[in-house]
């Protein structure tokens, strides 16, 4: 059975990482999806190329921390696909660095990037869902915004306020069908990782209660759950998925 048949989705910042693996998962699952990227149009197509034979996938070019932006990315999509039933707000960044030495500019475009584009984009979408009277938004947050880190305090609080941000849209919707939670990943392994050194990268894996670090699909599966309707009861939750690491 696929999960998410018939439904379209948005995911953003899908071309590398975390995103990529949701957009296979929720392919496999029978999602349209509609992705976003920022500017690797050769990584765009060849997720296109990559999911195009099990359904119907689009990627636009589109900064989700512009406002009027993720307003046009919400029409273009419904012009194309006719729906759009899942946003998964997904795309962030890390400019981490002691407070002593965190630059002003470093603070805002981490807030920027992280926090103001799932507004903008959860802006956008609303209306539609509202008149569909239905819809699933997920918002990617992480431990750190659960228990904090030092040298991410911008990171940090992005994180965090997604969290208040989800839990008050959950409460703000649910009258109209429409769920809104969260996921916040602990360390995942991505290409991103794949450069750090080795030992460091044990280490972590050591201080985990499961002795490992996640994979993509680990928070791809989480998504899955939350888009479709076996949650259809769960809203204004935050999914925890590291492993153990926030076990006291």
């Amino acid at each position: 059975m696929k999960l998410l048949e018939g439904k379209t989705a948005i995911i953003t910042g899908a071309t590398r990482g975390i995103g990529k693996g949701i957009a296979e998962v929720f392919a496999q699952n029978g999602a349209n999806i509609a992705f976003t990227y920022a500017s690797s149009v050769a990584k765009a197509e060849e997720l296109e190329k990559e999911l195009g034979s099990l359904t119907k996938i689009r990627g636009f070019q589109s900064d989700a921390s512009d406002f009027d932006s993720a307003q046009k990315l919400a029409d273009d999509v419904i012009k194309e696909f006719g729906q759009i039933d899942i946003v998964v707000n997904n795309a962030g960044i890390t400019k981490d660095n002691l407070i002593l030495r965190m630059s002003k500019e470093d603070w805002d475009e981490v807030i920027r990037i992280n926090l103001d584009s799932v507004f903008n984009l959860t802006k956008a979408i609303i209306k539609p869902m509202m008149k569909q009277k239905k819809g699933s938004i997920i918002n990617m947050s992480s431990v750190v915004g659960v228990k904090g880190n030092a040298g991410q305090a911008n990171y940090a609080a992005s994180k965090a306020g997604i969290i208040g941000f989800s839990k008050s849209i959950a409460l703000e919707l649910g009258s109209r069908n429409i769920r809104c939670n969260v996921v916040a990943p602990g360390f995942i392994e991505t290409e991103m990782t794949e450069a750090l050194d080795k030992k460091t990268i044990q280490e972590w894996r050591n201080n985990i209660p499961l002795k490992r670090g996640g994979t993509p699909e680990d928070i791809a599966n989480a998504c899955l759950y939350l888009a479709s309707d076996l949650s259809s009861y769960v809203t204004g939750h935050v999914l925890n998925v590291n492993g153990g690491m926030l076990t006291y």
